[in-house]
């Protein structure tokens, strides 16, 4: 019955072809996630390095906890930028960046090590490197 209604409704009105660049509207990607993931995983390795010498079962418990967080947290930003850069940016943001498929790739390097490590300067380099790639999108967005 569908199927015969649907033959005709394609008589009287034909379908038209629609076609889009994006995954989903492009007013919806933003870096912003990415960045505040980033921060996370800054903050869950500064109390990481805090909380450093407390062996209490307590102690651990809450260590286990933020591993968590900084772990999903990096995992996100990755995700999130890599989105960004499959869907969003095309041939002519290259054109314009040629260094945005090294600068992804660094960036998403830094985050896995900020989910295997804890150490502060990988964790504020992760951000960093987001935020450059942030602000090129932010750039193309203009």
């Amino acid at each position: 019955m569908m199927s015969l209604l649907t033959n005709l409704t394609d008589r009287i009105r034909p379908r038209a072809t629609v076609s889009a660049h994006c995954d989903v509207p492009c007013g919806i990607y933003d870096p912003h996630d990415a960045l505040q993931a980033a921060q996370t995983c800054i903050r869950m390795t500064e109390l990481l390095l805090e909380g450093d010498g407390d062996n209490s079962l307590a102690a651990q418990n809450t260590r286990t906890r933020q591993i968590l967080v900084k772990e999903e947290h990096a995992k996100k930003a990755k995700d999130d930028i890599l989105v960004i850069w499959t869907d969003y940016f095309k041939p002519p943001h290259l054109e314009k960046y040629p260094d945005l498929h090294e600068k992804v790739w660094k960036a998403c390097q830094l985050g896995s090590q900020v989910k295997i490590g804890v150490d502060m300067d990988t964790a504020v380099a992760f951000k960093a490197a987001l935020q450059e790639i942030g602000d090129i999108f932010w750039e193309t967005k203009a």
